[in-house]
């Protein structure tokens, strides 16, 4: 049976993984390790889920009111929050085309279980473009002048597989079987 959750968590169902570096974290420019990270597109259809998603994050504006505030104790109207509009925002890549999108990140490695709750362990099993249950626990932040709320990555549930998404064309698709006969003569050429 799932547990309550917080005012500033949500349990996001049947989202797609995209820039999903969740096995493995991040590694930042300057070579240190980064953060775990996934980016979650979210249908803009799924009006209980987006709802959800936005009363999370005024839960996180209010928890984190003195991290947010101006001088006169006011949280900005337009601060920035995780939940993006991705035909707004001009994503390219045709499974953005409208739909929502947010990433979420964090220092810890999520637990990744599959619809049956038993732990996935192959790397091959959940990628960009596959379908997940994804938690998720808004938070605000205050760094270097910077204020917002960000999003911060739990665990996943699989819930199917999908179309993957970057990573390239399937060699299968690209090349012609050679016989031997072929290659030796490919070689000779």
């Amino acid at each position: 049976m799932a547990r309550d959750f917080k005012d500033t968590e949500v349990r996001i169902q049947n989202c797609r993984l995209s820039y999903a570096n969740i096995w493995n974290p991040r590694i930042e420019e300057d070579g240190s390790k980064g953060k775990y990270s996934v980016s979650l597109i979210i249908d803009k259809k799924d009006e209980v889920t987006l709802k959800r998603i936005k009363l999370a994050i005024e839960a996180a504006k209010k928890q984190g009111k003195s991290k947010l505030a101006n001088a006169q104790g006011y949280i900005p109207k337009d601060l920035k929050t995780p939940l993006r509009d991705a035909d707004e925002e001009g994503r390219i890549d045709e499974a953005y085309v409208g739909m929502m999108f947010l990433n979420a990140t964090s220092k810890s490695k999520p637990k990744i279980v599959d619809r049956h709750l038993e732990r996935i362990t192959d790397e091959d099993e959940v990628y960009s473009g596959c379908y997940a249950n994804v938690i998720v626990n808004f938070y605000a932040y205050k760094v270097n002048g910077n204020k917002g709320i960000a999003a911060g990555l739990g665990n996943i549930q699989k819930v199917k597989d999908g179309e993957r998404l970057g990573g390239g064309s399937n060699p299968e698709a690209d090349f012609d079987e050679l016989e031997d006969e072929e290659y030796e003569d490919a070689m000779l050429a």
